[in-house]
Protein backbone atom coordinates (compact mmCIF):
# COMPACT_ATOMS: atom_id res chain seq x y z
CA UNK A 1 0.00 0.00 0.00
CA UNK A 2 1.44 3.56 -1.24
CA UNK A 3 1.61 5.94 1.94
CA UNK A 4 -0.46 8.45 0.80
CA UNK A 5 -3.59 5.67 0.51
CA UNK A 6 -2.58 4.67 4.13
CA UNK A 7 -2.60 8.11 4.98
CA UNK A 8 -6.34 8.32 3.12
CA UNK A 9 -7.53 4.89 4.78
CA UNK A 10 -6.45 5.51 8.49
CA UNK A 11 -9.71 6.38 10.45
CA UNK A 12 -10.13 6.32 13.98
CA UNK A 13 -13.18 3.76 14.00
CA UNK A 14 -14.78 3.03 17.79
CA UNK A 15 -17.16 0.09 15.93
CA UNK A 16 -15.05 -3.08 16.42
CA UNK A 17 -15.01 -6.48 16.17
CA UNK A 18 -12.41 -9.00 17.18
CA UNK A 19 -9.10 -10.58 15.54
CA UNK A 20 -6.46 -12.36 16.40
CA UNK A 21 -3.26 -9.93 17.06
CA UNK A 22 -0.57 -12.39 16.52
CA UNK A 23 3.23 -12.00 17.58
CA UNK A 24 4.32 -10.58 13.95
CA UNK A 25 1.52 -8.04 13.64
CA UNK A 26 2.99 -7.30 16.90
CA UNK A 27 6.35 -6.94 15.72
CA UNK A 28 5.61 -5.14 12.30
CA UNK A 29 3.56 -2.57 14.49
CA UNK A 30 6.75 -2.01 16.66
CA UNK A 31 9.17 -1.89 13.78
CA UNK A 32 7.07 0.65 12.26
CA UNK A 33 7.40 3.04 14.94
CA UNK A 34 11.03 1.86 15.61
CA UNK A 35 12.14 3.62 12.36
CA UNK A 36 10.29 6.84 12.52
CA UNK A 37 13.06 9.86 13.28
CA UNK A 38 13.64 11.00 16.63
CA UNK A 39 16.09 13.81 18.29
CA UNK A 40 19.72 12.25 17.68
CA UNK A 41 18.22 8.87 16.71
CA UNK A 42 17.35 8.40 20.97
CA UNK A 43 14.03 6.19 19.73
CA UNK A 44 12.40 7.73 23.58
CA UNK A 45 9.09 5.75 22.83
CA UNK A 46 8.04 2.40 24.21
CA UNK A 47 4.71 0.18 24.11
CA UNK A 48 3.13 -2.07 25.78
CA UNK A 49 1.06 -4.59 23.83
CA UNK A 50 -1.95 -5.42 26.08
CA UNK A 51 -4.44 -8.54 24.27
CA UNK A 52 -4.79 -11.15 26.26
CA UNK A 53 -8.06 -11.59 27.42
CA UNK A 54 -7.42 -11.25 31.04
CA UNK A 55 -5.48 -8.26 30.88
CA UNK A 56 -7.81 -6.25 28.35
CA UNK A 57 -10.78 -7.12 31.06
CA UNK A 58 -8.26 -5.47 33.69
CA UNK A 59 -7.91 -2.34 31.13
CA UNK A 60 -11.75 -1.80 31.21
CA UNK A 61 -11.23 0.29 34.66
CA UNK A 62 -8.70 2.61 33.25
CA UNK A 63 -11.08 3.95 30.57
CA UNK A 64 -13.36 7.22 31.04
CA UNK A 65 -16.97 6.90 30.72
CA UNK A 66 -17.76 7.40 27.25
CA UNK A 67 -14.85 4.77 26.17
CA UNK A 68 -17.42 1.36 27.20
CA UNK A 69 -16.49 0.93 22.91
CA UNK A 70 -12.86 0.08 23.69
CA UNK A 71 -13.97 -3.06 25.47
CA UNK A 72 -14.14 -4.84 22.13
CA UNK A 73 -10.77 -3.93 20.95
CA UNK A 74 -7.98 -6.93 20.17
CA UNK A 75 -5.78 -5.02 21.72
CA UNK A 76 -4.36 -1.97 23.72
CA UNK A 77 -1.05 -0.68 22.94
CA UNK A 78 -0.03 1.97 26.14
CA UNK A 79 2.18 4.47 24.61
CA UNK A 80 5.19 5.34 26.90
CA UNK A 81 8.18 7.54 27.44
CA UNK A 82 9.68 9.49 29.77
CA UNK A 83 11.70 12.84 29.46
CA UNK A 84 15.31 11.51 30.17
CA UNK A 85 15.07 9.27 27.26
CA UNK A 86 15.48 12.32 24.59
CA UNK A 87 16.94 15.93 23.93
CA UNK A 88 16.21 18.42 26.31
CA UNK A 89 17.44 21.54 24.85
CA UNK A 90 17.19 24.33 26.75
CA UNK A 91 13.22 24.68 27.38
CA UNK A 92 12.12 22.41 24.72
CA UNK A 93 11.55 18.08 25.57
CA UNK A 94 11.64 16.29 22.94
CA UNK A 95 10.21 12.90 23.75
CA UNK A 96 6.79 13.66 23.63
CA UNK A 97 6.80 14.34 19.93
CA UNK A 98 9.37 11.98 18.76
CA UNK A 99 7.12 9.67 20.58
CA UNK A 100 4.00 10.80 18.21
CA UNK A 101 6.54 9.90 15.25
CA UNK A 102 6.55 6.74 16.16
CA UNK A 103 2.86 6.40 16.81
CA UNK A 104 2.29 7.93 13.43
CA UNK A 105 3.99 5.55 11.72
CA UNK A 106 3.00 2.89 13.63
CA UNK A 107 -0.56 3.91 12.72
CA UNK A 108 -0.38 3.53 9.21
CA UNK A 109 0.96 0.31 9.51
CA UNK A 110 -1.99 -0.51 11.33
CA UNK A 111 -4.04 0.43 8.37
CA UNK A 112 -1.78 -1.31 5.69
CA UNK A 113 -2.07 -4.47 7.74
CA UNK A 114 -6.09 -4.01 7.56
CA UNK A 115 -6.35 -2.77 10.91
CA UNK A 116 -7.82 -0.21 12.79
CA UNK A 117 -6.62 2.23 15.42
CA UNK A 118 -8.08 4.75 17.70
CA UNK A 119 -5.90 6.67 19.96
CA UNK A 120 -7.62 7.33 23.20
CA UNK A 121 -7.07 10.14 25.67
CA UNK A 122 -9.61 9.40 27.78
CA UNK A 123 -8.45 7.11 30.31
CA UNK A 124 -6.35 6.71 33.76
CA UNK A 125 -2.46 6.79 33.35
CA UNK A 126 -2.23 6.26 37.58
CA UNK A 127 -4.39 2.91 36.56
CA UNK A 128 -2.86 1.93 33.44
CA UNK A 129 0.38 1.87 34.95
CA UNK A 130 -0.45 0.13 38.01
CA UNK A 131 -2.32 -3.06 35.95
CA UNK A 132 0.86 -3.01 33.43
CA UNK A 133 3.15 -2.72 36.34
CA UNK A 134 4.74 0.65 35.09
CA UNK A 135 6.91 1.96 36.89
CA UNK A 136 6.23 5.24 38.41
CA UNK A 137 8.79 7.93 36.25
CA UNK A 138 7.55 6.44 33.11
CA UNK A 139 4.56 8.92 31.22
CA UNK A 140 1.81 6.58 29.94
CA UNK A 141 1.05 9.11 26.79
CA UNK A 142 -1.40 7.85 25.24
CA UNK A 143 -3.45 4.66 24.69
CA UNK A 144 -4.48 2.94 21.21
CA UNK A 145 -7.43 0.81 20.85
CA UNK A 146 -6.44 -2.10 17.87
CA UNK A 147 -9.02 -4.61 16.39
CA UNK A 148 -10.41 -4.65 13.20
CA UNK A 149 -13.83 -2.49 11.61
CA UNK A 150 -16.94 -4.31 12.48
CA UNK A 151 -19.49 -4.91 9.43
CA UNK A 152 -22.00 -5.02 12.37
CA UNK A 153 -21.74 -2.64 14.81
CA UNK A 154 -22.84 0.79 13.31
CA UNK A 155 -21.67 3.86 15.94
CA UNK A 156 -22.68 7.16 15.44
CA UNK A 157 -19.27 9.17 13.98
CA UNK A 158 -18.06 6.41 12.36
CA UNK A 159 -19.54 6.33 8.87
CA UNK A 160 -17.97 9.07 7.34
CA UNK A 161 -14.41 11.02 7.99
CA UNK A 162 -15.08 13.98 10.29
CA UNK A 163 -14.54 17.34 8.89
CA UNK A 164 -10.81 18.29 8.59
CA UNK A 165 -9.75 21.98 8.81
CA UNK A 166 -8.88 24.00 5.77
CA UNK A 167 -5.42 23.85 4.45
CA UNK A 168 -5.88 28.14 5.18
CA UNK A 169 -6.08 27.25 8.75
CA UNK A 170 -3.26 24.32 8.80
CA UNK A 171 -0.58 26.23 7.20
CA UNK A 172 0.92 29.31 6.51
CA UNK A 173 4.29 30.61 4.41
CA UNK A 174 7.00 32.72 5.08
CA UNK A 175 5.06 34.16 8.52
CA UNK A 176 2.56 33.73 10.97
CA UNK A 177 -1.57 34.05 9.72
CA UNK A 178 -4.31 34.72 12.11
CA UNK A 179 -5.77 31.97 9.91
CA UNK A 180 -3.70 29.77 12.18
CA UNK A 181 -5.80 30.39 15.22
CA UNK A 182 -8.38 28.52 14.51
CA UNK A 183 -9.38 25.78 16.59
CA UNK A 184 -11.41 22.74 15.43
CA UNK A 185 -15.26 22.49 16.58
CA UNK A 186 -16.41 19.30 19.18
Amino acid sequence: MKVQLAIQKRRSYRGLEPIVIADNMIKELATAASLAPSCYNNQPWKFIFVRSKEQLKKMKAVMNKGNEWTFSASCIIAVMSKKELDCVIKDREYYLFDTGLGVGQLLLKATELGLVTHVIAGYSPDKTKEILNVPEEWNVIALIALGKKSKKKKIIGDESRPERLALQYVYSIDEYSKKLNKKVKH
